[in-house]
């Protein structure tokens, strides 16, 4: 098979590959399709993986081709989407169903090869079946989409509450139409005008959007709210500077959902540890998604919305490339050279 091998930072191969052998549990899927995501870049160009050499690709959807021993036969041939963080089942939180807080944890794309390739292996626990409805494309998007939903479901706004969403990449996005399907239209702060019409196409008014580059995003907060300043801010972004706006953007009482990965190290000033205590701020941290094959968790929830038509994932899709373009995806996505949203490699005929 054709695969993307990590070898070292910076140092990432089209090269053929045996086709992994399922083991006991496991499935062995045709990918389907594979999303880039942010950590794949960081991955790839600055600090390599956990252990290598790896093929990374860790959003992606697939057909079962074959199984492990004592592996269900009946899922050959079936549609899934894959959940990649592969828990160890024994731990405080996996015994509580907190897959997603496993001490022990494996994970596809990161600490086992994942799905920059024509074949991966997977454990049959980790799969959810697609319904008919819902497109290779579109479940590769699952993963991203279920981070939002826990970002959403860690936060809990209200319809009657005043939502801040602070920046706007592809799950800052995902979380804007979470919010819009939740029927909360948040004030949207990003950092560059092409993400005003991302979130039009969302339903969102051009005047709810603002470019923090304009400086004076406080003062536009206040205007927007009429001084009462949102009970709730999502903050995707993971800078100093952001988190800083987050604390001061907040009303008294309110919420933060810290979503954003930390891009550098991270401050904590006098004064914004005063607004917290003399605000009595809650800031909650988020962590990947839930997924506990319950109709319940992340994914089966994200899932529905996408087959019942509540929310279109696909419309966030800029890119479609072909596995041997992957290196064009990912440059693209290091040197910003063009805008983009979500970038896809489609390895199956277009469904849809």
């Amino acid at each position: 098979m054709k695969a993307w091998v990590l070898h070292d930072k910076n140092d990432i191969r089209l090269e053929e590959r045996e086709i992994p052998v399922p083991k006991r549990g496991e499935v062995l899927l045709r990918v389907g399709a594979v999303g880039i995501c942010g950590s794949d870049i960081q991955r790839v160009f600055v600090t390599g993986a956990h252990h290598m050499p790896l093929i990374p690709g860790h959003e992606f959807s697939g057909v079962a081709e074959s199984v492990g021993e004592g592996t269900d036969p009946s899922l050959i041939g079936k549609r899934y989407g894959v959940f990649p963080l592969i828990p160890c089942r024994k731990c405080g939180p996996c015994l509580q169903k907190k897959y997603e807080l496993c001490r022990n944890y494996d994970y596809l794309g990161s600490r086992r090869d994942g799905a920059y390739a024509e074949f991966v292996t997977a454990p049959a626990e980790n799969l959810i079946p697609l319904p008919e409805k819902v497109s290779l494309e579109e479940a590769a998007m699952l993963e991203p989409l279920s981070v939002a939903m826990h970002a959403l479901l860690r936060g809990r706004p209200r319809k009657e509450e005043t939502v801040a969403l602070i920046g706007l990449g592809t799950i800052g996005l995902m979380l804007a139409m979470l919010l819009k399907e939740e029927g909360i239209t948040p004030l949207c702060i990003g950092n560059r005008m092409s993400q005003s019409k991302k979130c039009q196409r969302l339903g969102i008014p051009e005047e709810d959007f603002y470019n923090v580059r304009d400086g004076g995003a406080l003062s536009w907060l206040a205007e927007r709210t009429k001084g009462r300043m949102p009970e709730v801010v999502f903050e995707c972004v993971g800078k100093e500077e952001t988190y800083s706006l987050t604390v001061d953007a907040l009303s008294p009482a309110g919420r933060a959902v810290l979503v954003g990965n930390p891009a550098s190290a991270m401050g904590l000033s006098q004064d914004i540890y005063w607004k917290l205590l003399r605000n009595q701020l809650t800031l909650t941290g988020t962590w990947n998604s839930s997924f506990t094959g319950e109709a319940d968790d992340d994914w089966h929830r994200v899932l529905g919305l996408i087959e019942e038509g509540r929310i279109s994932p696909k419309n966030l899709i800029s890119h479609r490339l072909s596995l041997p373009d992957l290196m064009d995806g990912l440059t693209l996505m290091r040197d910003k050279r063009e805008d983009y949203t979500k970038i896809i490699l489609s390895l199956q005929p277009r469904e849809n």
